[in-house]
């Protein structure tokens, strides 16, 4: 019999929900790839500098996100990324969805023959 892997359903239900998470997160506040990291893991959103980097450049190539470089007291310059108008009109788009589908899933789930 198969065993189903339990991790690699979250993890693929995580790489479903970054961008939501990385656009939501940098319109509270502009953040370097390594805070994000953080900020992500302490919410339990488990993300590796390879997958992060990828998704950053793909949403500044979008027009999602821009960055500026800042000089860091701890090393060298830090590139801090931040959410444009078209991200947060995305993260606005992605807010309703996300309503949508815990909506659909609530009724669903609660679906009791």
């Amino acid at each position: 019999m198969n065993e189903i892997n339990t991790d690699n359903i979250k993890s693929q239900m995580r790489k479903g929900v970054l961008e939501y998470c990385i656009l939501s997160i940098l319109n509270n506040n502009d953040a370097y790839a390594s805070s994000l990291i953080s900020e992500l893991k302490d919410a339990k959103m488990i993300v590796v500098e390879g997958t992060l980097y990828p998704l950053l450049t793909r949403q500044k190539n979008q027009g999602l996100l821009s960055y500026r470089w800042e000089e860091s007291q701890q090393g060298p310059p830090r590139k801090y990324y931040a959410i444009t108008d078209k991200g947060r009109e995305l993260l606005a788009e992605m807010d309703s969805a996300w309503i949508e589908i815990v909506e659909t899933i609530a009724l669903i789930r609660n679906n009791k023959k």
